[in-house]
């Protein structure tokens, strides 16, 4: 298979590859038919009993903020749900199952927290009305955009920036029209949430390996390459029978430049210091010799 093709079978989940994201996909699929085939009063009764509230959460939290979460905008065939399905198939494919959990669970609870206790906030201090404690707030948009906040992190650089720099026109827009503002600050949050991730993120992802080099994270530099390649040539050479590289005996550089001037040095000392008496009998004896042979008087 082409790596094309294979690259868009990887982001589709299985039951083995991506539990996380499967057991996502199957819960809410069952619960978009339902809200969308079911009585039209039991729908609402549980919409309103599982929302995660600022009444529901002073009540009980760990319930609605887990019934809260399976709810999906335009039903389990929208463009929403092919880019949940693909974000965190993407994500979980990287980190494993419980990692991808945790930053979509995390992302969910932080900016649920975050939006709805300042309402509670309000209203007991006489600043909103009472009917403020009671709204529809559900579905998975702040799980969502901390999986893809964690995923940016995972990007190189020129993808991190187009894909954050889409996703932050989407949520201006929603700030701009404020027809929901808990929502529309919510998901910023919940993006900063994932974003934050990024350093536990990065480290629990598996490292690319390059056929003829070392496994690395990121985009290696030249020297760092070379360096790797040469560490993996080794031991493959000796596997094959044939002798390793020898290492070179010669110094390094500073220490051959200091050893060459410091026997330049003392050549130049050498030349420069006087002959002494000494050294200069062998010669004067010679010299004679070589006079008496002659026949001519010495000196």
């Amino acid at each position: 298979m082409a790596a094309g093709p294979r690259r868009v079978v990887r982001l589709l989940p299985t039951p083995t590859g991506t539990p996380f994201t499967f057991g996502c996909l199957l819960v809410l699929v069952l619960s978009s038919l339902f809200a969308r085939y079911g009585e039209a009063g039991t729908v609402g009764r549980l919409l309103q009993a599982s929302g995660p509230d600022a009444a529901q959460l002073a009540r009980t939290p760990v319930r609605v903020l887990l019934a809260g979460v399976p709810r999906l905008p335009g039903g389990p065939f929208s463009p929403y749900a092919v880019g949940l399905v693909a974000v965190l198939t993407a994500l979980e494919r990287r980190i494993g199952a419980w990692r991808t959990a945790a930053v979509f669970v995390l992302g969910h609870v932080v900016a649920t927290l975050a939006t709805e206790i300042p309402v509670g906030l309000s209203v007991l201090a006489g600043h909103l009305h009472s009917s403020s404690l009671h709204r529809l707030d559900y579905g998975v948009g702040f799980g969502l955009l901390a999986v893809l906040g964690a995923l940016a992190g995972l990007l190189g650089p020129l993808a991190r920036v187009l894909v954050l720099g889409w996703v932050a026109v989407l949520l201006a827009q929603d700030l701009v029209a404020y027809t929901d503002p808990l929502t529309a600050w919510g998901h910023p949050l919940a993006l900063l949430v994932g974003l934050a991730c990024r350093p536990l993120v990065r480290r629990a992802a598996p490292r690319r390996t390059v056929p003829g080099r070392a496994a690395v994270r990121g985009p290696a530099t030249a020297t760092a390459a070379m360096a790797a390649a040469a560490t993996v040539a080794v031991p493959r050479q000796r596997e094959r029978g044939r002798p390793g590289p020898v290492p070179s005996a010669r110094p390094a550089f500073p220490a051959r430049w200091r050893s060459r001037k410091a026997t330049a040095r003392a050549a130049s000392t050498a030349a420069a210091a006087p002959v002494s008496r000494a050294s200069r009998i062998p010669e004067t004896n010679a010299s004679r010799a070589r006079a008496i042979s002659a026949g001519s008087p010495s000196a």
